[in-house]
Protein backbone atom coordinates (compact mmCIF):
# COMPACT_ATOMS: atom_id res chain seq x y z
CA UNK A 1 0.00 0.00 0.00
CA UNK A 2 1.40 3.39 -1.02
CA UNK A 3 -0.66 5.40 1.50
CA UNK A 4 1.17 6.34 4.67
CA UNK A 5 -1.00 8.91 6.45
CA UNK A 6 -3.78 11.48 6.13
CA UNK A 7 -2.83 15.13 6.45
CA UNK A 8 -5.49 17.33 8.07
CA UNK A 9 -5.56 21.12 7.64
CA UNK A 10 -7.15 23.15 10.43
CA UNK A 11 -8.50 26.15 8.54
CA UNK A 12 -10.09 28.55 11.04
CA UNK A 13 -8.18 27.03 13.96
CA UNK A 14 -4.99 28.40 12.42
CA UNK A 15 -6.11 31.93 13.33
CA UNK A 16 -6.28 31.20 17.06
CA UNK A 17 -3.70 32.68 19.41
CA UNK A 18 -2.25 31.34 22.64
CA UNK A 19 -5.10 28.88 23.18
CA UNK A 20 -4.72 27.35 19.72
CA UNK A 21 -3.41 24.05 21.09
CA UNK A 22 -6.56 23.67 23.22
CA UNK A 23 -8.67 23.72 20.04
CA UNK A 24 -6.29 21.27 18.35
CA UNK A 25 -6.46 18.87 21.30
CA UNK A 26 -10.26 19.04 21.19
CA UNK A 27 -10.23 18.24 17.47
CA UNK A 28 -7.91 15.30 18.05
CA UNK A 29 -10.18 13.88 20.77
CA UNK A 30 -13.27 14.34 18.58
CA UNK A 31 -11.57 12.39 15.78
CA UNK A 32 -10.69 9.59 18.21
CA UNK A 33 -14.30 9.52 19.44
CA UNK A 34 -15.77 9.48 15.93
CA UNK A 35 -13.55 6.56 14.88
CA UNK A 36 -13.53 4.62 18.15
CA UNK A 37 -14.45 1.48 16.20
CA UNK A 38 -11.06 1.63 14.46
CA UNK A 39 -9.18 1.22 17.72
CA UNK A 40 -6.42 3.54 18.91
CA UNK A 41 -5.52 5.89 16.07
CA UNK A 42 -1.95 7.14 15.83
CA UNK A 43 -2.36 10.92 15.54
CA UNK A 44 0.48 13.42 15.38
CA UNK A 45 -0.40 17.10 15.86
CA UNK A 46 1.46 20.19 14.76
CA UNK A 47 0.50 23.86 15.01
CA UNK A 48 -0.77 24.07 11.43
CA UNK A 49 -1.66 20.49 10.55
CA UNK A 50 -2.38 17.05 11.91
CA UNK A 51 -1.40 13.59 10.65
CA UNK A 52 -3.26 10.30 11.09
CA UNK A 53 -1.17 7.19 10.40
CA UNK A 54 -2.83 4.65 8.06
CA UNK A 55 -2.53 0.94 8.74
CA UNK A 56 -4.45 -0.53 5.79
CA UNK A 57 -6.72 0.32 2.85
CA UNK A 58 -9.95 -0.43 4.74
CA UNK A 59 -9.01 1.96 7.55
CA UNK A 60 -8.17 4.68 5.05
CA UNK A 61 -11.54 4.37 3.30
CA UNK A 62 -13.40 4.68 6.61
CA UNK A 63 -11.40 7.78 7.51
CA UNK A 64 -11.98 9.40 4.11
CA UNK A 65 -15.72 8.72 4.44
CA UNK A 66 -16.01 10.03 8.00
CA UNK A 67 -13.59 12.95 8.25
CA UNK A 68 -15.73 15.37 6.14
CA UNK A 69 -18.31 15.31 8.96
CA UNK A 70 -15.91 16.36 11.72
CA UNK A 71 -16.09 20.07 12.53
CA UNK A 72 -12.76 21.86 12.77
CA UNK A 73 -11.28 20.29 9.63
CA UNK A 74 -10.89 22.63 6.66
CA UNK A 75 -9.58 19.95 4.28
CA UNK A 76 -7.50 16.79 4.27
CA UNK A 77 -5.36 14.75 1.88
CA UNK A 78 -4.29 11.11 1.67
CA UNK A 79 -0.47 11.06 1.68
CA UNK A 80 1.62 8.41 -0.06
CA UNK A 81 5.26 7.58 0.70
CA UNK A 82 8.26 6.10 -1.10
CA UNK A 83 12.03 5.83 -0.89
CA UNK A 84 14.16 8.96 -1.29
CA UNK A 85 15.43 8.35 -4.81
CA UNK A 86 14.20 9.91 -8.05
CA UNK A 87 13.13 6.66 -9.70
CA UNK A 88 10.86 5.76 -6.78
CA UNK A 89 9.52 9.31 -6.61
CA UNK A 90 8.67 9.34 -10.33
CA UNK A 91 6.88 5.99 -10.10
CA UNK A 92 4.86 7.16 -7.11
CA UNK A 93 3.92 10.39 -8.90
CA UNK A 94 2.57 8.35 -11.83
CA UNK A 95 0.56 6.12 -9.48
CA UNK A 96 -1.03 9.11 -7.78
CA UNK A 97 -1.82 10.94 -11.02
CA UNK A 98 -3.56 7.84 -12.41
CA UNK A 99 -6.49 8.91 -10.22
CA UNK A 100 -7.06 11.95 -12.44
CA UNK A 101 -6.58 10.41 -15.91
CA UNK A 102 -10.24 10.39 -16.99
CA UNK A 103 -10.83 14.15 -17.38
CA UNK A 104 -8.80 17.16 -18.60
CA UNK A 105 -6.91 18.87 -15.77
CA UNK A 106 -4.33 21.57 -15.25
CA UNK A 107 -1.57 20.71 -12.80
CA UNK A 108 1.74 21.69 -11.29
CA UNK A 109 4.34 20.10 -9.01
CA UNK A 110 5.17 21.79 -5.72
CA UNK A 111 8.24 20.56 -3.78
CA UNK A 112 9.34 21.08 -0.18
CA UNK A 113 12.77 19.72 0.73
CA UNK A 114 12.83 19.32 4.52
CA UNK A 115 15.92 17.06 4.27
CA UNK A 116 18.55 19.49 3.00
CA UNK A 117 21.04 16.63 2.49
CA UNK A 118 19.04 15.34 -0.48
CA UNK A 119 21.28 15.93 -3.54
CA UNK A 120 18.72 17.77 -5.71
CA UNK A 121 17.27 21.15 -4.76
CA UNK A 122 13.51 21.78 -4.77
CA UNK A 123 13.35 23.34 -8.27
CA UNK A 124 15.37 20.49 -9.75
CA UNK A 125 13.05 17.90 -8.18
CA UNK A 126 10.08 19.85 -9.49
CA UNK A 127 11.45 19.81 -13.06
CA UNK A 128 12.38 16.11 -12.89
CA UNK A 129 8.98 14.92 -11.66
CA UNK A 130 6.90 17.34 -13.75
CA UNK A 131 8.87 16.50 -16.89
CA UNK A 132 8.36 12.80 -16.27
CA UNK A 133 4.62 12.94 -15.48
CA UNK A 134 3.40 15.35 -18.15
CA UNK A 135 4.19 13.25 -21.30
CA UNK A 136 2.43 10.20 -19.84
CA UNK A 137 -0.97 11.86 -19.41
CA UNK A 138 -2.59 13.40 -22.46
CA UNK A 139 -5.29 15.01 -20.31
CA UNK A 140 -2.82 17.13 -18.31
CA UNK A 141 -1.55 20.62 -19.04
CA UNK A 142 0.68 22.80 -16.89
CA UNK A 143 -0.74 25.82 -15.05
CA UNK A 144 1.41 27.55 -12.46
CA UNK A 145 -1.29 29.66 -10.76
CA UNK A 146 -4.37 27.95 -9.30
CA UNK A 147 -4.16 24.63 -11.16
CA UNK A 148 -6.85 21.97 -10.80
CA UNK A 149 -4.30 19.57 -9.28
CA UNK A 150 -1.25 20.41 -7.21
CA UNK A 151 1.06 17.42 -6.83
CA UNK A 152 2.81 18.18 -3.56
CA UNK A 153 6.14 16.49 -2.84
CA UNK A 154 7.86 16.68 0.53
CA UNK A 155 11.32 15.17 0.96
CA UNK A 156 11.60 14.45 4.68
CA UNK A 157 14.42 12.76 6.57
CA UNK A 158 12.72 9.34 6.69
CA UNK A 159 11.06 9.18 3.23
CA UNK A 160 9.47 11.14 0.40
CA UNK A 161 5.79 12.00 0.85
CA UNK A 162 3.33 12.95 -1.92
CA UNK A 163 -0.27 14.09 -2.16
CA UNK A 164 -2.55 15.47 -4.86
CA UNK A 165 -6.13 15.05 -3.68
CA UNK A 166 -7.60 17.78 -1.43
CA UNK A 167 -10.90 16.73 0.16
CA UNK A 168 -13.06 19.50 1.70
CA UNK A 169 -13.84 19.21 5.39
CA UNK A 170 -16.80 20.52 7.40
CA UNK A 171 -14.95 23.65 8.53
CA UNK A 172 -16.05 25.42 11.69
CA UNK A 173 -14.78 24.72 15.21
CA UNK A 174 -14.31 21.38 17.03
CA UNK A 175 -17.46 20.37 18.91
CA UNK A 176 -16.97 21.10 22.62
CA UNK A 177 -14.56 23.99 22.15
CA UNK A 178 -17.30 26.59 22.79
CA UNK A 179 -19.17 25.16 25.76
CA UNK A 180 -22.48 23.29 26.01
CA UNK A 181 -26.05 24.31 25.16
CA UNK A 182 -29.49 22.69 25.25
CA UNK A 183 -31.22 22.25 21.87
CA UNK A 184 -35.03 22.36 21.75
CA UNK A 185 -35.58 19.50 19.29
CA UNK A 186 -39.15 19.45 17.97
CA UNK A 187 -38.95 16.87 15.19
CA UNK A 188 -39.51 19.37 12.38
CA UNK A 189 -37.09 20.55 9.73
CA UNK A 190 -35.66 23.58 11.51
CA UNK A 191 -34.41 22.47 14.92
CA UNK A 192 -32.00 19.74 13.70
CA UNK A 193 -30.48 22.29 11.31
CA UNK A 194 -30.12 24.78 14.18
CA UNK A 195 -28.36 22.08 16.19
CA UNK A 196 -26.02 21.30 13.30
CA UNK A 197 -25.05 24.96 12.88
CA UNK A 198 -24.31 25.38 16.59
CA UNK A 199 -22.20 22.22 16.58
CA UNK A 200 -20.29 23.72 13.66
CA UNK A 201 -19.39 26.65 15.90
CA UNK A 202 -17.96 24.28 18.50
CA UNK A 203 -20.99 23.98 20.81
CA UNK A 204 -21.59 20.61 22.46
CA UNK A 205 -25.32 19.82 22.57
CA UNK A 206 -27.82 18.07 24.73
CA UNK A 207 -31.39 18.05 23.38
CA UNK A 208 -34.84 18.41 24.92
CA UNK A 209 -38.13 17.22 23.40
CA UNK A 210 -41.69 17.79 24.64
CA UNK A 211 -43.89 14.69 24.38
CA UNK A 212 -47.67 14.85 24.87
CA UNK A 213 -49.24 11.39 24.74
CA UNK A 214 -51.89 10.40 23.77
CA UNK A 215 -52.11 13.52 21.57
CA UNK A 216 -48.70 12.75 20.09
CA UNK A 217 -47.78 9.23 19.06
CA UNK A 218 -44.83 7.00 19.83
CA UNK A 219 -43.89 7.39 16.18
CA UNK A 220 -43.33 11.11 16.71
CA UNK A 221 -40.97 10.35 19.59
CA UNK A 222 -39.09 7.75 17.57
CA UNK A 223 -38.64 10.33 14.81
CA UNK A 224 -36.98 12.71 17.27
CA UNK A 225 -34.69 9.94 18.50
CA UNK A 226 -33.59 9.31 14.91
CA UNK A 227 -32.88 13.02 14.45
CA UNK A 228 -30.84 13.17 17.66
CA UNK A 229 -28.87 10.16 16.50
CA UNK A 230 -28.28 11.80 13.08
CA UNK A 231 -26.68 14.81 14.76
CA UNK A 232 -24.10 12.57 16.45
CA UNK A 233 -22.55 11.94 13.01
CA UNK A 234 -20.75 15.25 13.41
CA UNK A 235 -18.38 14.12 16.12
CA UNK A 236 -20.13 14.09 19.51
CA UNK A 237 -22.61 12.07 21.55
CA UNK A 238 -25.96 13.64 22.50
CA UNK A 239 -28.26 13.15 25.48
CA UNK A 240 -31.95 13.58 24.68
CA UNK A 241 -34.28 14.69 27.53
CA UNK A 242 -37.90 13.74 26.82
CA UNK A 243 -40.36 15.85 28.83
CA UNK A 244 -43.90 14.57 29.63
CA UNK A 245 -45.80 17.68 28.58
CA UNK A 246 -49.44 16.53 28.44
CA UNK A 247 -50.54 17.96 31.81
CA UNK A 248 -49.13 21.38 31.06
CA UNK A 249 -50.52 21.50 27.55
CA UNK A 250 -54.03 20.45 28.62
CA UNK A 251 -54.04 23.09 31.37
CA UNK A 252 -53.04 25.75 28.85
CA UNK A 253 -55.89 24.68 26.54
CA UNK A 254 -58.39 24.89 29.42
CA UNK A 255 -57.26 28.11 31.10
CA UNK A 256 -55.61 30.36 28.51
CA UNK A 257 -57.50 32.05 25.64
CA UNK A 258 -56.84 30.18 22.41
CA UNK A 259 -55.40 33.14 20.53
CA UNK A 260 -52.46 33.42 22.98
CA UNK A 261 -52.24 29.73 23.93
CA UNK A 262 -49.32 29.17 21.55
CA UNK A 263 -47.36 31.97 23.22
CA UNK A 264 -48.01 30.47 26.66
CA UNK A 265 -47.08 27.00 25.39
CA UNK A 266 -43.72 28.31 24.18
CA UNK A 267 -43.17 30.16 27.44
CA UNK A 268 -43.80 27.01 29.48
CA UNK A 269 -41.48 25.02 27.22
CA UNK A 270 -38.78 27.61 27.78
CA UNK A 271 -39.29 27.48 31.55
CA UNK A 272 -38.93 23.69 31.49
CA UNK A 273 -35.90 23.88 29.23
CA UNK A 274 -34.28 26.45 31.50
CA UNK A 275 -34.56 24.15 34.51
CA UNK A 276 -33.07 21.24 32.59
CA UNK A 277 -30.33 23.52 31.24
CA UNK A 278 -29.39 24.52 34.79
CA UNK A 279 -29.29 20.91 35.96
CA UNK A 280 -26.97 19.77 33.16
CA UNK A 281 -24.68 22.80 33.33
CA UNK A 282 -25.44 24.15 29.85
CA UNK A 283 -24.82 27.84 29.16
CA UNK A 284 -27.57 28.60 26.64
CA UNK A 285 -30.72 27.29 24.94
CA UNK A 286 -30.79 26.72 21.16
CA UNK A 287 -33.97 26.92 19.07
CA UNK A 288 -34.79 26.56 15.38
CA UNK A 289 -36.86 29.74 15.19
CA UNK A 290 -36.75 31.90 12.06
CA UNK A 291 -38.10 35.44 12.29
CA UNK A 292 -41.62 35.73 10.90
CA UNK A 293 -41.90 32.13 9.77
CA UNK A 294 -44.97 31.40 11.95
CA UNK A 295 -47.12 33.35 14.42
CA UNK A 296 -44.98 32.37 17.41
CA UNK A 297 -41.85 33.64 15.67
CA UNK A 298 -42.72 37.29 15.14
CA UNK A 299 -40.55 39.77 17.02
CA UNK A 300 -43.42 40.55 19.40
CA UNK A 301 -44.02 36.82 20.08
CA UNK A 302 -40.32 36.13 20.65
CA UNK A 303 -40.14 39.06 23.07
CA UNK A 304 -43.08 37.70 25.09
CA UNK A 305 -41.58 34.19 25.09
CA UNK A 306 -38.08 35.38 26.07
CA UNK A 307 -39.46 37.21 29.11
CA UNK A 308 -39.53 34.01 31.22
CA UNK A 309 -35.73 33.69 31.36
CA UNK A 310 -32.45 35.59 31.39
CA UNK A 311 -30.64 32.65 29.82
CA UNK A 312 -29.14 33.37 26.37
CA UNK A 313 -31.39 32.00 23.60
CA UNK A 314 -29.34 31.14 20.51
CA UNK A 315 -31.28 31.22 17.24
CA UNK A 316 -28.88 30.43 14.39
CA UNK A 317 -31.72 30.38 11.82
CA UNK A 318 -33.26 33.72 12.81
CA UNK A 319 -32.59 35.39 9.42
CA UNK A 320 -32.68 32.25 7.25
CA UNK A 321 -35.56 31.54 4.89
CA UNK A 322 -37.26 28.15 4.66
CA UNK A 323 -35.69 27.07 1.37
CA UNK A 324 -32.21 27.72 2.74
CA UNK A 325 -33.04 25.67 5.83
CA UNK A 326 -34.35 22.81 3.67
CA UNK A 327 -31.14 22.87 1.61
CA UNK A 328 -29.04 22.40 4.77
CA UNK A 329 -31.39 19.70 6.10
CA UNK A 330 -31.00 17.75 2.85
CA UNK A 331 -27.22 18.16 2.97
CA UNK A 332 -26.88 16.87 6.54
CA UNK A 333 -29.34 14.01 6.05
CA UNK A 334 -32.16 15.05 8.42
CA UNK A 335 -34.76 16.26 5.91
CA UNK A 336 -36.39 12.91 5.01
CA UNK A 337 -36.85 12.07 8.70
CA UNK A 338 -38.15 15.54 9.60
CA UNK A 339 -40.93 15.47 7.00
CA UNK A 340 -42.42 12.20 8.24
CA UNK A 341 -46.08 13.06 9.04
CA UNK A 342 -46.15 12.46 12.80
CA UNK A 343 -47.56 15.35 14.87
CA UNK A 344 -45.48 16.86 17.67
CA UNK A 345 -46.83 18.85 20.59
CA UNK A 346 -46.30 22.14 18.73
CA UNK A 347 -48.94 21.20 16.16
CA UNK A 348 -51.69 19.92 18.45
CA UNK A 349 -54.26 22.35 19.91
CA UNK A 350 -53.13 24.91 17.34
CA UNK A 351 -55.57 27.88 17.44
CA UNK A 352 -57.28 28.99 14.25
CA UNK A 353 -56.15 32.62 14.66
CA UNK A 354 -53.10 32.89 16.93
CA UNK A 355 -51.94 36.33 18.02
CA UNK A 356 -48.96 37.49 16.00
CA UNK A 357 -48.37 40.49 18.30
CA UNK A 358 -49.20 39.25 21.80
CA UNK A 359 -48.99 41.75 24.68
CA UNK A 360 -46.74 40.45 27.44
CA UNK A 361 -48.84 41.89 30.26
CA UNK A 362 -51.99 40.16 28.94
CA UNK A 363 -50.23 36.81 28.53
CA UNK A 364 -48.89 37.04 32.09
CA UNK A 365 -52.37 37.98 33.33
CA UNK A 366 -54.00 34.88 31.79
CA UNK A 367 -51.24 32.63 33.12
CA UNK A 368 -51.56 34.01 36.66
CA UNK A 369 -54.81 32.09 37.25
CA UNK A 370 -53.09 28.69 37.00
CA UNK A 371 -50.25 27.10 38.98
CA UNK A 372 -47.86 26.05 36.24
CA UNK A 373 -44.80 25.90 38.50
CA UNK A 374 -45.80 22.63 40.18
CA UNK A 375 -46.48 20.97 36.81
CA UNK A 376 -43.15 22.22 35.45
CA UNK A 377 -41.27 20.78 38.43
CA UNK A 378 -43.03 17.42 37.96
CA UNK A 379 -42.34 17.36 34.22
CA UNK A 380 -38.63 18.03 34.75
CA UNK A 381 -38.41 15.38 37.47
CA UNK A 382 -40.21 12.72 35.41
CA UNK A 383 -38.29 13.21 32.17
CA UNK A 384 -36.67 10.27 30.39
CA UNK A 385 -33.10 10.52 29.11
CA UNK A 386 -31.70 8.72 26.06
CA UNK A 387 -28.06 8.67 24.96
CA UNK A 388 -26.99 8.69 21.31
CA UNK A 389 -25.40 7.16 19.36
CA UNK A 390 -26.87 3.95 20.69
CA UNK A 391 -24.44 1.17 21.38
CA UNK A 392 -25.43 -2.06 19.74
CA UNK A 393 -26.10 -4.73 22.32
CA UNK A 394 -23.93 -7.80 22.06
CA UNK A 395 -26.11 -10.86 21.66
CA UNK A 396 -25.29 -13.95 23.68
CA UNK A 397 -24.31 -16.59 21.12
CA UNK A 398 -25.34 -19.35 23.53
CA UNK A 399 -28.69 -17.89 24.63
CA UNK A 400 -30.67 -20.43 22.58
CA UNK A 401 -28.91 -23.28 24.33
CA UNK A 402 -30.03 -22.30 27.83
Amino acid sequence: MIWKEILIRYGELSTKGRNKMDFIRRLRENIRHAFADLGQLHIRTERDRMFIAIEDEAQMQMLITGLPKIFGIQSFSPVAACEKDMDSMKKLAITIMETFKDEPHTFKVEVKRTDKTFPLESHAIQREIGGYVLPQFQNLSVKVKQPDIELRVEVRHDATYMMAQVIPGAGGMPVGSNGKSLLMLSGGIDSPVAGYLMMKRGVRLEAIHFFSPPYTSQNSLEKVKVLANELTKFGASIRLHVIPFTEIQVLIKEKVPSNVSMTTTRRMMLKVADQVREEIGALAIVTGESLGQVASQTLESLTAINAVTNTPILRPLISTDKLEIIDIAEKIGTYETSIQPFEDCCTIFTPASPKTKPKLEKVEHYESFSDFDELIERAVKNREVYIFPKKEEQQDKFADLL
